[in-house]
């Protein structure tokens, strides 16, 4: 095989200790022509849902590649590690449902294979540090060519762990959804598709109280008011004019928001 010759990293492991660095040197030892590119460091802790969407909105942007992914709770126990591959990249990370959306955006899984190829691994493996010891160095050797098959056993695709399906609910005037990210900016994305915002007029109101608009961009509202739109993944979002709709609508990731037309005599 050709190989790859970038490898992309996301993890929870934050910037402020060594844990990224210490991948990027595993995966320099072993390959050291191969450009690594940070995707990011800053998933919160844990929250296989917000990597599993940062992954799945990122990766159809960024050239042929292998995708680590590292947001693993259950790392040392008996959840598989994966390699994941599909028609134009290589997935590498825990079956937790973190790769599952990234691997649906870049074209779904041609065939699924659990990482147990031990000339593939960082030596003595530790138990709590799988992101430097079996991912980033598995990693590098897919890049420099190894074929998925040498990774292990073959898996049944439908036998990988997803995560539940957000809630999306869509009626006449009406959409109701989950909340699935929310930005550095206090914007907050929904599962929804923008699509269902074609249902829609253009004076909303949030959660039965919050005035908003529809629209475009965020100059299609004043200064400190509501906007409904469709962001740049394809979701409906919604945003404050110079402002944090978080902060407004005081929701969190798995929240449900409620969106409908607003009433001639409101």
């Amino acid at each position: 095989m050709a190989g790859y010759e970038w490898i992309s990293l996301t993890t929870d492991y934050g910037t402020f200790d060594g844990f990224v660095a210490a991948c990027h040197g595993t995966i320099a030892r072993i390959a050291p022509a191969v450009r690594v590119m940070d995707v990011t460091h800053h998933v919160p802790p844990a929250d296989v849902s917000r990597g599993a969407a940062v992954l799945a909105q990122t990766a159809p942007y960024l050239p042929a590649a292998v995708h680590v992914a590292v947001v693993d709770p259950g790392v040392g126990t008996a959840r598989r590690p994966l390699v994941l591959q599909t028609p134009n990249a290589l997935l590498v990370g825990p079956d937790n449902g973190l790769l599952i959306w990234a691997a649906d955006a870049l074209g779904g899984v041609d065939r699924a294979f659990e990482l147990a190829n031990k000339d593939w691994l960082l030596g003595d493996v530790s138990r709590t540090f799988h992101g430097r010891d079996v991912f980033s160095p598995a990693a590098a050797h897919l890049a420099l060519g190894a074929s998925p098959v040498e990774a292990g056993p073959a898996i049944d695709p439908a036998d990988l762990i997803r995560l539940p399906e957000p809630v999306v609910t869509v009626g006449d005037g009406w959409i109701e959804s989950e909340v699935g990210t929310i930005d550095r900016f206090g914007n907050v994305q929904l599962a929804a598709g923008g699509d269902v915002l074609a249902g829609l007029g253009h004076e909303l109101v949030v959660n039965g109280s919050v005035r908003a608009r529809r629209g475009t961009t965020f100059a299609d509202v004043e200064r400190g008011e509501l906007l409904v739109y469709e962001d740049s993944a394809g979701h409906v979002a919604i945003a404050v004019n110079n402002g944090r709709a978080v902060v407004v609508l005081s929701v969190r990731p798995g929240d449900l928001i409620r969106i409908s037309e607003r009433a001639a005599r409101e």
